[in-house]
């Protein structure tokens, strides 16, 4: 079985920060060869891609979010983050961590981030 939470999101002002985690556990669960992803789902829209890092480090990001947004990992606490700064209102969404290896997809529960003044 394997778990991801995600936490860290809130309501903020247009142009301020949040960082998301997203805490991976499980007893047959390798995360360091894991693709790890944050998604997003705004009302009424189809998930979408915002950032991802691959196991050996390398990153991608939506267009709509680069230059603003860093995904980062630490395989040792089994930990993906996301730094997002520069706030935008079209950036309000529920967050959601993926954990992609061969066959194996998983999600978190997700997280509510709403930009906001």
């Amino acid at each position: 079985q394997v778990q991801l939470v995600e936490s860290g999101g809130g309501l903020v002002q247009p142009g301020g920060s949040l960082r998301l985690s997203c805490a991976a556990s499980g007893s047959i669960f390798i995360f360091r060869n894991y693709d790890m992803g944050w998604y997003r789902q705004a009302p009424g829209k189809q998930r979408e891609l915002v950032a991802g890092i691959t196991s050996g480090g390398s990153t991608n990001y939506a267009d709509s979010v680069k230059g603003r947004f860093t995904i980062s990992r630490d395989n040792a606490k089994k930990m993906v983050y996301l730094q997002m700064n520069s706030l935008k209102p079209e950036d309000t969404a529920d967050y959601y961590c993926n954990a992609q290896y061969v066959e194996a997809n998983y999600w978190g529960q997700g997280t509510q981030v709403t930009v906001s003044s």
